[in-house]
């Protein structure tokens, strides 16, 4: 076998492009390596905060994330990610623009998932924030028409937090509020078969969601891992 080389850095195939936030990355969330049983690059977009991103449809960022995703290929990644679902309004633009595969959102697995189910039953998708996820969000990753979509409750410890880039997480209140959150979707919508986090803050409540609901629960850590190990090759 002959090596070639050209890549500034290797062994990290996934590389994440990361909104400008403070608010507190536990283990479980996308923003924290130790999250990951794999290497992972980062790479900061300044000026993209989290009110911005969901509340504002990221208006004016895209040839940032464009930039920064070259930046992450020129330094060896075989595909990107964000660390944000309502980035898929970005998706054909950075598909476009890169050389390697893009996930920009959990929301694309709507499709896949939803196709693993009896034609009876549907997934749920659940959101940072229902009053600002648009059709324009669900079109962008495909996601059909009717598909049940809920968010934590507005102001609640999560949302506050992850959209007002808070320094202080309470964990255990944002646990509550996911569950409860959860558990309104599927009590409104007795047909949901699985729930999809739109939200990559949201993977540290996984187990505390699926006891609560009794469904599987797909998120961008799952997305990632499948991902990851068709970059890599394992």
């Amino acid at each position: 076998m002959i090596a070639k080389g050209g890549k500034a850095v290797y062994g990290a195939p996934l590389g994440i492009l990361m909104l400008e936030a403070q608010f507190p990355r536990i283990i479980g969330d996308m923003g924290n390596a130790q999250t990951w049983p794999f290497p992972v690059r980062y790479k900061v977009i300044r000026g993209a905060s989290p009110d911005l991103v969901v509340r504002r449809q990221a208006e004016g960022t895209l040839d940032r994330f464009i930039a920064a995703g070259r930046e992450l290929v020129h330094e060896g990644v075989r595909g990107i990610t964000t660390n944000c679902g309502f980035l898929a309004l970005f998706q054909k633009e950075l598909a476009a623009a890169l050389d390697v595969p893009v996930a920009t959102s959990a929301l694309m697995q709507a499709v896949g998932i939803q196709a693993m189910l009896p034609p009876d039953k549907k997934v749920g998708i659940l959101t940072i924030s229902a009053e600002t996820m648009t059709s324009r969000h669900l079109a962008a990753a495909g996601i059909p028409a009717g598909t049940p979509v809920g968010g934590v409750a507005e102001g609640c410890e999560l949302q506050r937090v992850i959209l007002d880039d808070l320094p202080e997480l309470d964990v255990a209140k944002a646990e509550q509020n996911m569950v409860a959150a959860a558990v309104k979707l599927q009590n409104e919508n007795p047909e949901m078969a699985a729930i999809l986090f739109e939200c990559t803050n949201m993977p540290p409540y996984t187990q505390a969601v699926k006891a609560a609901t009794g469904l599987p629960v797909f998120s961008i850590v799952s997305m990632m891992k499948w991902f990851e190990d068709a970059l890599n090759g394992n």
